[in-house]
């Protein structure tokens, strides 16, 4: 496949796609879609607002041809979109797709993960924010134990998955379980992801207080372990590895926050009533399902995607105050993580 390169104003590629399949989850967690906000008479989207799976398909090939190389699978939680392996399936068939991934809470992994795998799926990253159960319970606000998605992430290992595992840290919330994780999953030998607490959305009472930032992470971990930083794999990896000296795994930190990654970033969302998003912390999106449905052709669609994102300017971790914090943004539930 021919490959144009498309970049935006800050010579930035587009190279990895974030596909939200759904908008609904099956948890309230507190820094996502707390249940103050999102209700059990919260209204999702309707199902014939959602893009098919064949729409996502077509639409994914354009993404391709102007450099798109990874796919990540988000939501909401989207495992509760049925026929998931279908699309998984379908897209890891389009030639130039070179990596599929799929975050989940990994409530539903049990009776999903041999399906996925068996569709071509190899990457997950399973969201997970505390062993201690009456913490993660308190913190996923449906009151769910963390030993079914323990088992759930055991099930995903022993078929083969390649997993990661990602912890939002909140300062006097789960911090005090950044040692306990850490111990874990490196007996694990499952990579650990520390990911500082953002201000995605408005409805999550982000606020700096709250952030535990990379470095004081970091100095908790350097007390038990000796740590050793590992080379990003490719342009625009989020998250700064290190590995354990005596083996194990590796952890990393994803620190929008503390040290932004503005400049790397190769990331194009698409929500999952086909809005096209250039930034986690957009405010407005650009409506692609709308020309699909009304009949455009391929070139037109083409050129539309590549405009915007030869127009990107977003640098929103970058230019973050406590002024821009309170700029109307996009709930994280509806475009993904």
């Amino acid at each position: 496949m021919i490959r144009e390169n498309v970049t935006d104003q800050y010579h930035r590629p587009m190279r990895d796609l974030r596909i939200s399949v759904t908008d609904r989850c099956n948890f309230r967690c507190t820094y996502c879609m707390p249940k103050e906000l999102f209700g059990d008479d919260f209204a999702s989207l309707p199902q014939e607002e959602l893009l098919t799976f064949d729409e996502i398909r077509r639409l994914v090939k354009l993404f391709v041809s102007m450099g798109v190389r990874k796919i990540r699978l988000t939501g909401g939680e989207p495992l509760v979109r049925s026929g998931l392996p279908d699309l998984v399936a379908s897209l890891a068939s389009i030639e130039g797709v070179e990596d599929i991934g799929l975050t989940t809470n990994g409530l539903l992994l049990g009776r999903q993960a041999q399906p996925l795998y068996q569709a071509g799926l190899r990457r997950l990253n399973v969201s997970l924010d505390a062993l201690e159960p009456e913490r993660f319970a308190s913190i996923n606000g449906r009151g769910i134990k963390p030993a079914v998605i323990l088992k759930n992430i055991e099930l995903a290992q022993s078929l083969g998955f390649h997993l990661k595992v990602n912890m939002v840290v909140q300062k006097g919330v789960n911090d005090s379980e950044i040692l306990p994780m850490a111990a874990y999953f490196k007996g694990k030998g499952i990579p650990l992801r520390f990911i500082e607490f953002m201000d995605a959305g408005n409805g999550n009472g982000w606020s700096f207080s709250r952030v535990v930032t990379k470095q004081e992470i970091y100095e908790r971990l350097s007390r038990v372990y000796d740590l050793e930083p590992v080379e990003p794999g490719y342009f625009g990896e989020v998250a700064a590895k290190y590995r354990y000296r005596d083996g194990g795994a590796e952890v990393g930190f994803i620190s929008s926050v503390s040290e932004s990654f503005c400049s790397s970033c190769t990331r194009a969302r698409l929500s999952s009533d086909g809005k096209m998003y250039t930034c986690l912390f957009a405010s407005e999106g650009f409506d692609l399902r709308g020309m699909l449905r009304s009949g455009v052709q391929e070139e037109l669609l083409s050129s539309a995607i590549r405009r915007i994102w030869e127009m990107r300017v977003d640098r929103y971790s970058d230019e973050r105050t406590e002024q821009t914090v309170l700029r109307k943004k996009i709930p994280m539930s509806y475009i993904g993580g």
